[in-house]
């Protein structure tokens, strides 16, 4: 494995852009673009590549990795009143608070 695969790399499509744009979230912004989406993966890993060489030349700390395992379980905090409102909700379509959430959370992803 190498060191980039530990961080979190995105490839999507910008509108306003009408190109592929990559970036690592959290550590290294927009930083580069085009109209195929693997070479601009391919590209990324490069620049990936080339700073984790300079950090380490510089000899500054990486960053925390961003490509790690997910438990399916977050705490959020909605405050009582959007709790009780969410729960009635849930209650009233015969599913459970949790997966009311789920639902909810998985249509606004589509």
């Amino acid at each position: 494995m190498k060191l980039r695969d530990k961080y979190l790399k995105i490839v999507e499509w910008s509108e306003k852009d009408n190109c592929y744009i990559g970036s690592v979230p959290g550590w290294i912004g927009n930083c580069c673009h085009g109209d195929n989406e693997e070479k601009v993966y391919k590209e990324l890993c490069q620049i990936l590549d080339e700073w984790i060489k300079i950090y380490r030349e510089d000899g500054k700390e990486l960053p925390n990795p961003t490509n790690k395992e997910y438990s399916g379980k977050f705490i959020l905090r909605t405050g009582p009143e959007l709790h009780k409102a969410l729960a009635v909700r849930a209650v009233s379509e015969g599913d459970s608070l949790n997966k009311y959430i789920v639902k909810k959370l998985k249509k606004t992803l589509n």
